[in-house]
């Protein structure tokens, strides 16, 4: 490990220090120690509620009411599972996400997931920069200065060389993120109906509306389940120097970001459906900006104020995650030193990595005449689209014994992962096809739909007769999980891969790179009005 990664933890709201070793019985010690644990998990989930967030969860709430509500209970546990997953690799092997991707599967699949990686991060950053112009705009701010101001912040913040500042002032953000919950007071929706919503799952709009309704849940899932966050939180664990011995804490920490983001998404829908039912809105979203001027007509200027400062700060939190996610992935590839607790000097390249991204991302936002909307879209695509690499991935990183020992997958989370998986990969293939073919019936949806879990049983029953005629595996040895570590990754054994898997990850990953071609070639046809 870097020695930058072994040390006390410094976090925003607490200290443990690498010699305290002693239990924590009673409430106070284990409310400090929560309190010093905390970050990762708030920070990964507040920061996935961003600029696009805020477009995607708008749209659902002006165009079709509350009647999405219920895609946010469901995403509940994947959230969980897949922020865990990732929670115990960092905590258990000290090494981030694209290093033991390159170091297990090769550099072929290595290169691939980082590239996807780059690639989206890339443009997601430019859609937090476009939010930052909507709120500035709305609030009267000048574009050019705004955008300039942001990214510095954003840089500075980073740039101190002391990771408890830099978490400091990202915790700081999340409280602000609550801004949402007094807006929803302000406009205050039908409560009924919003619980209703939550528990009944519905389909507005019928028949005809049935792909553009699937695009939009879809974009749900995207921007609630995006690939940056599996890198950021295994990578921000390891540096806030996070053990095993930690992990319930840091799995109260994970559901407290759940919460508050689930809370601010479903305040979102909320509010917005109020704001724009029985008027001309209904139906014709245009950007976070439009639900700005909707709420001051609604419910006075004082809520339109509140929700720009929201998505003001969504967009500068996000950013913040999204280019750490990046320049730690570049770090652990390129074999950089790469740590907040290390000052410029000592970790050049991962800083330069960082402010490049910030940098490159708010100049192209300040070229004028930049498709800024088609951007944002185009970015909601793509991520939809790569939305099932990262999860294979961790997946099979989370049943390698050799990595995790007593800390692997059972066969639960083996069963609700593979699943998960599966319809990721059915709503990808949904994706791709309603934009590569923007008139695609909803016959032709259900008939994708029906194909992929007919594919979906011949694979489980595969997998369920292969297991019932293998060789049974030894059950997991649990015992001494709190003092269990990764040895050196280059002492480790390279893992098997059988046949059937290659050929899997193979398909996978040729659909995924024909898919992703076929809707950048898309958007840009549409970009030159072809």
């Amino acid at each position: 490990m870097d020695d930058a990664h072994v040390g006390d933890i410094r976090g925003a709201l607490g200290t443990i220090r690498l010699d305290d070793t002693g239990g924590r019985r009673g409430l106070s010690a284990k409310v400090k120690t929560l309190l010093a644990i905390v970050g990762p998990g708030l920070i990964v989930m507040v920061g996935d509620n961003d600029a696009g967030a805020f477009a995607t969860y708008g749209q659902a709430g002006q165009n079709y009411g509350t009647h999405l509500l219920w895609t946010l209970v469901l995403l509940i546990p994947v959230l969980y599972v897949n922020q865990e997953m990732v929670l115990r690799l960092g905590a258990v092997t000290g090494v981030g996400h694209a290093r033991l991707i390159l170091e297990r599967f090769g550099r072929f699949w290595g290169a691939f997931s980082v590239i996807d990686l780059f690639l989206l991060n890339a443009l997601t950053l430019v859609t937090e920069f476009i939010g930052i112009t909507l709120a500035a705009g709305y609030l009267g701010l000048p574009k050019g200065a705004s955008v300039v101001l942001a990214a510095g912040i954003i840089v500075a913040s980073a740039f101190t060389g002391s990771f408890r500042r830099f978490e400091r002032v990202a915790i700081a953000l999340c409280a602000a993120s609550l801004l949402l919950v007094p807006i929803y007071v302000m406009v205050h929706p039908a409560t009924s109906q919003m619980a209703r919503d939550f528990v009944v799952p519905n389909m507005p709009g019928g028949a005809g509306q049935l792909s553009t309704v699937m695009l939009l849940i879809i974009g749900i899932v995207g921007t609630t389940v995006a690939p940056w966050q599996l890198f950021f939180q295994q990578s921000y664990v390891i540096d806030k120097r996070i053990t095993p011995r930690f992990m319930r804490y840091e799995k109260a920490d994970l559901w407290i970001g759940i919460a508050v983001v689930v809370i601010g998404a479903a305040a979102m829908m909320g509010f917005t459906a109020a704001t724009f039912a029985g008027t001309h809105g209904v139906g014709n979203f245009s950007d976070a900006g439009g639900i700005a001027t909707g709420l001051e007509a609604h419910a006075g200027k004082v809520a339109g104020v509140l929700f720009a400062i929201a998505l003001l700060d969504a967009s500068i939190i996000g950013a913040f995650a999204v280019s750490l996610s990046t320049a730690y992935a570049i770090g652990d590839v390129l074999g950089l030193k790469h740590s907040l607790h290390r000052g410029i000097g000592g970790a050049k390249g991962f800083y330069a990595v960082y402010a490049g991204l910030v940098a490159a991302a708010a100049a192209i936002v300040l070229i004028p005449g930049s498709p800024l909307g088609l951007l944002t879209e185009g970015v909601q695509a793509l991520a939809g689209v790569l939305l099932p690499s990262a999860s294979v991935f961790l997946l099979l990183l989370c049943n390698d014994k050799a990595v995790l020992g007593p800390w692997v997958n059972g066969p639960k989370t083996n069963a609700f992962t593979a699943t998960v998986v599966g319809v990721l990969v059915a709503l990808s293939i949904i994706l791709t096809a309603t934009v590569v073919f923007p008139g695609i019936s909803a016959n032709a949806i259900l008939q994708i739909l029906a194909a992929c879990a007919v594919a979906g049983v011949i694979v489980a029953g595969y997998a369920f007769t292969k297991r019932r005629t293998g060789t049974k595996d030894d059950p997991i040895d649990r015992t001494g999980r709190e003092t269990w570590r990764m040895p050196a990754l280059a002492t480790l054994t390279k893992p098997v891969i059988s046949t059937t898997r290659k050929i899997g990850m193979g398909a996978l990953r040729t659909y995924l790179l024909i898919a992703t071609i076929l809707v950048v070639i898309k958007i840009a046809q549409v970009a030159l009005n072809h």
